[in-house]
C-alpha cells in the first residue's frame, strides 16, 4: 500500500515562498508520476504541476508557471513544490499525488491518480 504524507504548509505574505514535501512509503516509488493538487474553499480540487517517473519532465498549470517549481528525490522517496512569488489566490489545501499511468495527456486529470496524500493547507495574507 502507497502512504503519501505532505508537510510544509503554512501561514506566508504574499510575495513570500514556501516548499512542500510529500514523503511517499512503499514500494517502487520510481514508478509513479508524481502530482500536486489544490484545492481554495468553495472550489474544485485543481492541477498545479507533476513530474515523470525521472523527474526529467515537469508539467505546470499556467497560474504557477515561473513562480512553482515541482522536484523528486528517488532517493529519499519525496516529491517536492517549490512555491515562489506566492499570491493571495495560491490560498488552498495542497495535495500531492501518484499515478501509475503513462499518459502524458493524463497527468494533469484527477482522475489518473491512484492515490493522495492528506493535505496540507498554505494560506497566503495580501
Amino acid at each position: 500500500q502507497v502512504q503519501l504524507v505532505e508537510s510544509g504548509g503554512g501561514l506566508v505574505q504574499a510575495g513570500g515562498s514556501l516548499r512542500l514535501s510529500c514523503a511517499v512509503s512503499g514500494p517502487t516509488f520510481n514508478n509513479y508520476r508524481m502530482g500536486w493538487f489544490r484545492q481554495a474553499p468553495g472550489k474544485e480540487r485543481s492541477f498545479v504541476a507533476a513530474t515523470s517517473t525521472s523527474g526529467l519532465s515537469t508539467y505546470y498549470h499556467d497560474s504557477v508557471e515561473g513562480r512553482f517549481t515541482i522536484s523528486r528525490d528517488n532517493a529519499k522517496n519525496t516529491v517536492y513544490l517549490q512555491m515562489n512569488g506566492l499570491k493571495s489566490e495560491d490560498t488552498a489545501v495542497y495535495y500531492c499525488a501518484a499515478s501509475s499511468q503513462r499518459s502524458a495527456s493524463a497527468i494533469r486529470r484527477s482522475s489518473a491518480y491512484d492515490y493522495w496524500g492528506q493535505g496540507t493547507q498554505v494560506t497566503v495574507s495580501s
